[in-house]
């Protein structure tokens, strides 16, 4: 039951981005308490007409300096996660950039009716080409309301009706101006956002909770393996010695980094373990299969620093390699992602993967995932990349890291304790997903209903 103005106020002064949009012109007692619900065409309740954003050819490396090139595969239908990692672009005009509250609808491909509402915390960006921009009135709607509309069933429905039945699917400026959004009193919009809004926050927290499991589990494993914090010193310049070169059979600065360098003697100064490495521990396999009609694995499947499956498909081309359960996954693109993976059933997944199967039988496969997920092993391949636009570790690189191997019976505290944060932590999603799913449910039903007291 929608509750009174004095309630809404009252979640007014509580949430600040309400609060402004409501001081901006939304005055709760001259909206019409019995308003019936109406239906009203996206397009109209535009600022200005939509438009598209930068092509490809306008992307650069990443540089932290410079606008975020908001793409497709940047969000989800939860928005954007924290800590991603975002293409940048050297040159755009200011008509590309997006402005607080704009919304961006996916016009093509597998992820067509994906939509993004940007936040200005995010800093400066511009959007790809591929995404259409609506800039919603304030005047006429809540721009957070518009953005919880398309994550409705209603609006799930509508998308997948409209799709073209053959070729790649795509859903063009005008279709999306002509979406019909159920649109209620201003005053009932508020409330819609804040309940929805509220549940959201709560689904955030819990899955930040699970991630925070997996990817703190450095420091229990670092602990364990008798590995103290690991201290460099800024240099401006570092020397490297010829002998150096001779051992390692490798020219180039950045591979002799101190961080990497000192990171190698702590694991090799560890009292509880032995380096070795990694080419001795296992074995790389690149069984190459047809990739077609098979559950295929990609790059972004695979969710960085926290080795769980991050359920985005991607259509497989071509090619792909085979694994195993118990194999152990490690992306050779962008290795600072940190995207490792311990295999829990047999499958195909991107040649850009590394396939390793452990052959030492004093070693855990999912030992050798933990620790190829730790932030020793992050120092090391960051300074062992080569390439700018897309840069990647090299056959010989990933097969030349130093693993610490600790005796048998720390490696299984190890694992357990992985075991138990892995089921807490899914448990976590688990939930998480329950309660976001039913308050979607109730946000619809509501939605439906007539405007009341």
């Amino acid at each position: 039951m929608t509750p009174g103005a004095n309630e809404i106020c009252a979640f007014a002064v509580k949430r600040g981005e309400i609060e402004k949009r409501l001081d901006a012109g939304y005055n709760l007692p001259n909206i019409r308490e019995h308003e019936s619900q109406n239906q009203i065409m996206l397009g109209s309740l535009c600022l200005r007409e939509p438009d598209y954003g930068l092509s490809e050819t306008a992307i650069a490396r990443t540089n932290e300096s410079q606008p975020k090139y908001i793409r497709i595969t940047d969000f989800s239908d939860y928005g954007i996660e924290d800590g991603h990692v975002f293409t940048t672009v050297a040159s755009y005009l200011p008509k590309n950039v997006l402005n607080d509250g704009d919304i961006l609808f996916a016009r093509s491909g597998a992820t067509v009716g994906k939509t993004y509402r940007h936040d200005k915390s995010l800093g400066l960006a511009v959007f790809a080409g591929y995404c259409i921009r609506f800039a919603i009135n304030p005047e006429k709607a809540l721009p957070e309301y518009v953005y919880w509309y398309t994550k409705t069933q209603r609006y799930a429905d509508w998308v997948r009706k409209l799709q073209r039945p053959s070729g790649q699917p795509n859903i063009n400026k005008e279709e999306y101006k002509a979406l019909k959004i159920i649109l209620p009193s201003l005053k009932k919009q508020v409330w819609l956002v804040s309940g929805i809004s509220a549940a959201s926050r709560q689904r955030a927290i819990k899955l930040r909770q699970a991630d925070e499991l997996l990817s703190g589990m450095d420091a229990f494993l670092l602990d364990r393996l008798e590995i103290g914090e690991i201290a460099v010193k800024p240099r401006i310049a570092f020397a490297v010695t010829l002998g150096m070169l001779k051992s390692e059979n490798t020219i180039g600065a950045e591979y002799y980094h101190p961080e990497r360098l000192a990171v190698i003697r702590a694991i090799e100064a560890a009292p509880s373990a032995s380096t070795r490495k990694l080419v001795d521990i296992a074995d790389f396999l690149r069984k190459t299969v047809s990739a077609e009609g098979k559950p295929y694995l990609g790059l972004a499947g695979i969710m960085g620093n926290t080795g769980e499956l991050s359920g985005e498909e991607e259509e497989a081309e071509g090619e792909a390699f085979s694994y195993d359960a118990a194999d152990v996954l490690y992306a050779r693109l962008r290795p600072y992602l940190n995207k490792v993976l311990f295999a829990e059933t047999d499958g195909v997944c991107s040649t850009e993967f590394h396939v390793m199967r452990v052959k030492c039988v004093d070693v855990l496969p999912e030992y050798l995932a933990t620790v190829m997920r730790s932030k020793i092993i992050v120092a090391q391949t960051k300074h062992m990349m080569t390439g700018n636009t897309h840069p990647r570790i090299s056959n010989d690189d990933v097969q030349n890291l130093r693993i610490p191997i600790p005796a048998a019976e720390i490696q299984r505290i190890i694992v357990d304790e992985m075991r138990r944060r892995v089921e807490r932590s899914r448990q976590l999603k688990g939930e998480a997903e329950t309660e976001w799913v039913a308050a979607k449910e109730r946000f619809e039903r509501e939605l439906m209903g007539r405007d009341r007291d």
